[in-house]
């Protein structure tokens, strides 16, 4: 996939070019400035550094990158957390956006970012996670590279921060929830439990569909519909059309491109051509990937996942983790993955 991220000392990592978090002066500094250069060969790695010079914050610079499994180091200068009243958001954004237009001049084809400025630099996780999400996506609608963003340490480190705190929350709540409606099921039924009963009545019986059974599924819920055959017709439409044919309708529909598409949604080019030729299979996994893409609510979500032969779980932590990034009309599958991370579930877009 474009964008990924790993667990690994980024010193180990094999990429086009690792992005470095840089003494501003030519010093090595500590962490993980000090571990490139042992890595990669301290006094040529000095070396090649003078001759870029002072990096002031918001710059960045490259250097061959010797030993590493590389080919080039950018060296980036962040800026100090400041309150955010200072000018460093923008200079955090430079320090990503120019370190991705370094690798591309360099034609490279994958890059290693660590988090920036969130460690010793003082950014709010929150901020450096919005500021890196939103430099990824634009840069891949326009460019062809793997994306990785490197994170080092146990698995106690996360790296979501606050997003993952509230999301925790809401998995709780809802499970309370579910748990209180499983007790005390409300007089009610839900519209993925209309259109699964009218689905199920419809089906083919020895005597042709069972339009009679298919209304009354429906009556228990809803008001009676006065055409009598739309609801029927649309069940049809829905269920028998290829997944395929739906996916180019919905982007048809949105006034986008097929390219746009597959950048926000993480997946590559390679696999999204197979599956919108029909060549493909998509993983639910995919189908939930591209519904954020799309930037489907969650009925429209359900409805996706039906054609393609799935449905969100109650009991899945992956579902619940997109279901909140839906209802929060948050459509970013980098922060969905960043979340599925910390908790330890495999992302969404996995080709």
């Amino acid at each position: 996939m474009p964008f990924q991220i790993i667990r690994n000392d980024i010193t180990k990592v094999k990429a086009d070019a690792i992005v470095n978090t840089a003494n501003p002066n030519v010093l090595i500094g500590s962490g993980v400035d000090s571990a490139i250069y042992k890595a990669a060969g301290k006094d040529k790695l000095l070396s090649a550094r003078g001759k870029i010079g002072r990096l002031e914050p918001g710059e960045v610079g490259i250097t061959p990158a010797y030993a590493l499994n590389a080919k080039y180091i950018i060296h980036v200068s962040g800026p100090k957390w400041k309150g955010g009243e200072k000018g460093e958001i923008e200079l955090l954004k430079q320090c990503y956006d120019k370190s991705l237009e370094l690798a591309a001049e360099k034609k490279c084809k994958s890059i290693a970012f660590p988090l920036l400025a969130t460690g010793f630099y003082g950014f709010p996780k929150r901020i450096g996670i919005e500021i890196a999400v939103e430099a990824f996506t634009k840069f891949l609608q326009e460019h062809d590279m793997n994306i990785l963003l490197v994170v080092f340490g146990s698995n106690a480190v996360k790296i979501s921060g606050e997003l993952g705190e509230n999301i925790s929350s809401y998995i709780d709540d809802k499970y309370v929830s579910d748990a209180l409606e499983a007790e005390y099921p409300k007089n009610r039924i839900s519209r993925a439990h209309i259109v699964g009963a009218a689905f199920a009545a419809a089906l083919p019986t020895a005597g042709g569909l069972n339009k009679k059974s298919s209304k009354a599924a429906i009556a228990g819920g809803r008001e009676k519909h006065t055409d009598k055959d739309s609801l029927d017709d649309k069940i049809k439409e829905i269920y028998k059309e290829s997944f395929h044919n739906h996916l180019q309708k919905l982007i048809n529909k949105k006034g986008i491109k097929n390219s746009e598409v597959y950048s926000v949604s993480n997946i590559s080019k390679q696999t999204f051509s197979k599956i919108i030729n029909g060549k493909a299979k998509p993983t639910k996994e995919t189908v939930l990937a591209l519904a954020i893409g799309l930037k489907l609510n969650l009925d429209e979500t359900i409805d996706f996942l039906k054609i393609a032969g799935y449905a969100l779980s109650p009991i899945s932590q992956t579902d619940v983790i997109v279901e909140y990034f839906i209802e929060h009309s948050d459509y970013s599958v980098m922060k969905i993955n960043m979340v599925l991370f910390d908790y330890g579930l495999d992302p969404i877009s996995n080709g």
